[in-house]
């Protein structure tokens, strides 16, 4: 490995433990927590890394540079009842351009309703949703720029009826592939993105209230060399007036031996290794399984499992 490759990844992880990423205190924080199992193993570093079934999640423009259709299902089970489910396709459209779907849900169960005496009342539920929408277009061979659409839905719940919030938001991505085994990636993530409340329906004296996700912007790498992935991103996370705060990661993925893969990465405010797998079930390496753990600041625990299929 290049010496400026080792400094740039040496600076990522020291920057990785200098800031606090409080990113979870934001509005759409379950759309920066990543979706597959493989990129969660890396650190969710994938600005400039293909996310194999999920394409289009990390950076819209990836899905001008597929040459086959990719299917995605993953899902996270995570400390204190959350979890966190995608369903993903995405597929080339020929000549240079590329569409893609997507289905994000997240939420926690099993909460236990009271009323004002304090009495137990029934199990509630609370989810948030996002529905994508991807187009990317391939400008050059070397060069792409997608786009995602979302629709957005979260839903509260209460003793009396549930409390929802709607909403749209867009994502802009940019690849670069200035050379083999290298790619650049920017993106611009939650643009305009809010929840649209109306309390009246619940409260008394209720009223609509606007709440606005934070946009981040990324930059990221990757470096593909024999036996070895490495990626790393930085993303700045702003409430479109003043900058609120920094997300480095980085992870590293090891062909351990043929198709069977070992990863390991830092990002979101947790530490993660995985493990995964190409197999053949109709064709050559048209399948993909891959299992992570992660551990959060705070010692809680999160295991992830996603399978992709490329048909």
């Amino acid at each position: 490995m290049k010496i400026h490759k080792i400094i740039f990844l040496g600076f990522v992880f020291l920057l990785s433990f200098g800031f606090s990423e409080n990113y979870a205190r934001f509005s759409g924080s379950f759309l920066r927590m990543g979706t597959s199992a493989r990129s969660i193993a890396m650190g969710s570093a994938f600005t400039a890394e293909m996310d194999y079934g999920f394409a289009a999640y990390h950076n819209p423009a990836w899905t001008a540079f597929q040459t086959e259709k990719q299917v995605g299902f993953n899902y996270q089970n995570l400390s204190l009842d959350r979890r966190l489910a995608t369903s993903s396709f995405s597929a080339p459209l020929p000549p240079t351009a590329g569409i893609g779907v997507a289905w994000l849900s997240a939420g926690v169960t099993e909460i236990q309703g009271r009323n004002s005496t304090g009495e137990k009342t029934a199990i509630m539920r609370t989810s948030e949703d996002a529905f994508i929408v991807t187009f990317s277009q391939r400008i050059k061979p070397w060069l792409a720029v997608g786009a995602n659409f979302k629709i957005l839905r979260n839903q509260l719940p209460s003793n009396e009826e549930n409390l929802q919030g709607s909403g749209l938001g867009f994502d802009i991505g940019l690849l670069i592939k200035p050379g083999e085994g290298k790619t650049i990636g920017l993106m611009i993530q939650d643009m305009s993105a809010s929840y649209q409340w109306n309390t009246g329906d619940v409260y008394d004296e209720g009223r609509p209230y606007k709440d606005s996700f934070p946009t981040l912007y990324r930059i990221g790498t990757s470096f593909n060399m024999p036996n070895i992935l490495v990626v790393a991103d930085i993303g700045f996370i702003t409430d479109h007036e003043s900058f609120m705060d920094v997300l480095p990661r980085a992870g590293i993925e090891y062909n351990l031996y043929e198709s069977f893969y070992l990863r390991s990465g830092y990002g979101n405010n947790r530490i993660s290794i995985g493990m995964g797998m190409d197999y053949t079930l109709f064709k050559s390496q048209d399948s993909r399984l891959d299992y992570a753990f992660s551990l959060e600041a705070a010692g809680q625990m999160g295991f992830i499992l996603s399978y992709a299929f490329i048909f």
